[in-house]
Protein backbone atom coordinates (compact mmCIF):
# COMPACT_ATOMS: atom_id res chain seq x y z
CA UNK A 1 0.00 0.00 0.00
CA UNK A 2 1.71 3.36 -1.55
CA UNK A 3 2.52 5.83 1.69
CA UNK A 4 1.84 3.48 4.27
CA UNK A 5 4.24 3.57 7.35
CA UNK A 6 5.77 0.08 8.20
CA UNK A 7 6.02 -0.45 12.31
CA UNK A 8 9.03 -0.83 13.30
CA UNK A 9 10.08 -4.46 14.09
CA UNK A 10 11.25 -5.26 17.67
CA UNK A 11 12.37 -8.57 18.99
CA UNK A 12 9.68 -10.82 20.54
CA UNK A 13 7.04 -9.12 17.93
CA UNK A 14 5.24 -11.92 15.67
CA UNK A 15 6.26 -11.25 12.10
CA UNK A 16 5.49 -12.62 9.41
CA UNK A 17 7.79 -13.02 5.34
CA UNK A 18 5.50 -11.36 3.01
CA UNK A 19 6.81 -13.68 0.16
CA UNK A 20 6.51 -17.11 1.64
CA UNK A 21 3.83 -16.27 4.63
CA UNK A 22 5.91 -17.76 7.11
CA UNK A 23 5.30 -16.55 10.55
CA UNK A 24 6.91 -16.77 13.84
CA UNK A 25 8.70 -14.24 16.63
CA UNK A 26 11.66 -12.30 15.56
CA UNK A 27 13.60 -13.94 18.44
CA UNK A 28 17.27 -12.36 17.22
CA UNK A 29 18.36 -9.74 15.28
CA UNK A 30 21.52 -9.37 13.14
CA UNK A 31 23.66 -6.35 11.47
CA UNK A 32 26.18 -6.75 9.13
CA UNK A 33 28.92 -4.51 7.88
CA UNK A 34 27.39 -3.53 4.36
CA UNK A 35 24.11 -2.76 6.88
CA UNK A 36 22.03 -5.67 5.63
CA UNK A 37 19.70 -6.44 8.57
CA UNK A 38 18.27 -9.68 9.28
CA UNK A 39 15.80 -10.96 12.03
CA UNK A 40 16.15 -14.79 13.32
CA UNK A 41 12.33 -15.93 12.85
CA UNK A 42 11.39 -18.77 15.38
CA UNK A 43 8.14 -20.86 14.14
CA UNK A 44 5.05 -22.14 16.15
CA UNK A 45 6.29 -25.75 17.66
CA UNK A 46 4.93 -28.71 15.39
CA UNK A 47 1.47 -30.60 15.68
CA UNK A 48 3.78 -33.34 16.70
CA UNK A 49 5.28 -31.26 19.43
CA UNK A 50 8.74 -30.90 17.98
CA UNK A 51 10.15 -27.04 17.34
CA UNK A 52 12.00 -26.44 14.01
CA UNK A 53 14.77 -24.33 13.44
CA UNK A 54 14.82 -20.49 13.50
CA UNK A 55 15.18 -18.95 9.44
CA UNK A 56 17.07 -15.67 8.77
CA UNK A 57 15.04 -13.41 6.90
CA UNK A 58 15.90 -9.77 5.37
CA UNK A 59 13.62 -7.12 7.50
CA UNK A 60 12.35 -5.45 4.23
CA UNK A 61 10.83 -8.61 3.62
CA UNK A 62 9.03 -8.69 6.99
CA UNK A 63 6.02 -7.27 8.14
CA UNK A 64 4.99 -6.44 12.03
CA UNK A 65 1.89 -8.71 12.86
CA UNK A 66 1.78 -8.55 16.47
CA UNK A 67 3.38 -7.52 19.57
CA UNK A 68 4.01 -10.98 20.08
CA UNK A 69 6.01 -12.33 23.22
CA UNK A 70 8.01 -10.00 26.32
CA UNK A 71 10.92 -12.13 27.45
CA UNK A 72 13.14 -10.57 31.13
CA UNK A 73 16.25 -10.60 29.54
CA UNK A 74 18.90 -12.43 30.69
CA UNK A 75 22.80 -12.25 30.21
CA UNK A 76 23.60 -15.89 29.68
CA UNK A 77 26.46 -15.58 28.04
CA UNK A 78 28.42 -18.32 25.67
CA UNK A 79 26.77 -19.70 23.06
CA UNK A 80 23.55 -19.49 21.58
CA UNK A 81 21.80 -22.90 19.62
CA UNK A 82 19.70 -20.45 17.21
CA UNK A 83 23.16 -18.86 16.42
CA UNK A 84 23.84 -17.94 12.46
CA UNK A 85 25.78 -20.71 10.61
CA UNK A 86 27.83 -18.82 7.48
Amino acid sequence: MPGKLKKEIELGNKVKDIVTGFTGIASSKIEYLNGCIQFGVKPPVKDDGTMSEITYIDVQQLEYVSKGVVVDKIDTGGDHPDAPRH
